[in-house]
């Protein structure tokens, strides 16, 4: 089983419902991903000030972002390196693929401005940073980019969020 943490440093509505998605994209994006058994991920759940924050210290870009991805093993586009084992944590057996830095104050603003919920953009961006950390890579080229998107709506496909899912306002 995989392990996802997380932790609010930001005042949440709901925070047990999103706790509950953010968990299970990140499960189904590691399930469909073949991520090795006992991987474990960081989610921090933060405002706007704390990202903008984030994003000027570790990219030099001084914006408010949605989420952020730190990826701690190097491979490429979900291909799983043959010494993948060698960096599992001795303790545990966990393997530690990276921290998630999602801006719920922008999910909030960007489910407004496309038109959908609150809960298909928690999903979506929780399924985006997890590709990054994934070894996928939209920056690299258009061709990367048209993959990670494909595995991205295959996963939030299968998880039934759609664009007009809407099961936070009901």
């Amino acid at each position: 089983m995989h392990r996802i943490r997380i932790t609010p440093e930001a005042e949440i509505d709901q925070l047990e419902q999103v706790s509950e998605l953010i968990t299970r994209c990140a499960q189904k994006a590691l399930e469909m991903e073949n991520a090795p058994e006992h991987s474990f991920v960081d989610v921090t759940i933060v405002d706007n000030e704390t990202i903008r924050t984030l994003n000027r210290e570790n990219r030099g870009k001084d914006a408010v972002t949605d989420v952020l991805s730190f990826p701690m093993l190097e491979f490429y586009n979900g291909e799983w390196p043959e010494d993948v084992d060698m960096e599992r944590d001795p303790g545990d057996n966990s393997l530690f693929l990276g921290d998630m830095i999602l801006n719920y104050d922008r999910a909030v603003e960007q489910a407004k401005e496309y038109g959908h919920s609150v809960e298909r953009e928690c999903g979506f961006l929780t399924v985006h940073s997890m590709m990054h950390l994934l070894g996928y890579d939209h920056e690299r080229s258009e061709e990367e980019r048209q993959l990670q998107r494909k595995q991205e709506e295959a996963v939030l496909e299968s998880l039934g969020l759609r664009r007009d899912t809407d099961q936070f306002e009901k």
